[in-house]
């Protein structure tokens, strides 16, 4: 593979460096995501691997290394542009800030970029891929909604997310509140918080401490991991009924084990393919995505939920 070696220079040591990028070969593709910290990009890139292996497409994958690395991964969008990447697939971490919109208009002008699962505020895409997640936060409310009705017993929810500027976030809570406007469960608190389970686990100890008989955690899939791992250690606090907001591999064992009583399933593996048939015009620019279905636990289906395997992680260079 060619490289691109743009030369930038240190002027306080007088020095010159050279920050060599691969060349895009034919039908290279730069992946850019928010972080791999949460196991959903996980089975997003596996389905990404897979499609572009059967296709013949050269995968480029970045990690920002957060959703609050937004330079990062500006830095990156611009990289892959000089790289001669020939399309662009990025995982945005802020669905609407000028930097990273104007980053993402000057790479469309020479490749042509698609929103990979986060919903991104921009005129300049190609296309989408991803589920609507307003949609998804409507499903889980109405479930939720169906199993405490108005008039049932009153219940207390904590809802725990990722950061606001994010593109899934706001639509998900948004979606919840409104299939919860007229049932039992009240959200009587929010957190936003990175979606590493370091963050996570910080924010869920913290609710816990405020909030010793919650009825509900409604959280991240970092953040019922979270859960799980403390009321493991801590058997003698009240258990509140755990519902996620996606699926991941520990959301899976949790839905498997019965710790998880709900989560609604938007199929990761799948949005990954569907990305990149859409970079190879097999799909359409601006697809629903997968169809999201709502998992109960110590069902057959949750053991067939499809996800990256336990030792898959993309190759980043």
């Amino acid at each position: 593979m060619r490289l691109f070696c743009p030369t930038r220079l240190l002027i306080s040591i007088g020095l010159s460096v050279l920050l060599c990028l691969p060349v895009a070969a034919q039908g290279a593709v730069c992946v850019l995501v928010p972080h791999f910290k949460d196991e959903y990009w996980l089975s997003v890139g596996y389905g990404l691997e897979q499609e572009a292996r059967a296709a013949g497409l050269d995968l480029w994958f970045r990690e920002a290394g957060g959703y609050r690395a937004r330079e990062a991964q500006i830095t990156q969008i611009d990289d892959c542009t000089a790289a001669g990447a020939e399309a662009i697939l990025i995982g945005t971490v802020s669905s609407d800030h000028p930097d990273l919109l104007a980053a993402v208009a000057r790479a469309a002008q020479t490749a042509p970029v698609y929103a990979l699962v986060n919903a991104l505020d921009s005129d300049a895409l190609s296309g989408r891929a991803g589920v609507d997640w307003h949609a998804m936060g409507l499903d889980l409310g109405r479930a939720i909604a169906a199993a405490h009705p108005a008039g049932s017993p009153p219940l207390q929810a904590v809802l725990v997310s990722g950061p606001r500027e994010s593109g899934w976030v706001r639509p998900v809570e948004t979606g919840l509140r409104e299939a919860l406007s007229d049932s039992a469960v009240r959200i009587v608190d929010r957190r936003f918080s990175d979606t590493g389970l370091r963050e996570q686990f910080e924010t869920v100890a913290e609710i816990f401490e405020s909030f010793p008989n919650l009825d509900m955690l409604i959280g991240s899939a970092p953040a019922i991991e979270a859960a799980m791992g403390i009321l493991a250690t801590h058997p003698e606090r009240r258990r509140p009924e755990l519902v996620a907001t996606y699926v991941t591999h520990s959301v899976r064992r949790g839905l498997s084990d019965g710790q998880v009583a709900l989560a609604p399933f938007d199929d990761p593996v799948g949005q990954g393919r569907m990305a990149v048939r859409m970079v190879l015009k097999d799909d359409s620019p601006f697809g629903d995505g997968p169809p999201i279905r709502l998992i109960r636990p110590r069902t057959l289906t949750v053991e067939r939920l499809p996800l990256s395997p336990a030792d898959y992680f993309p190759s980043i260079e």
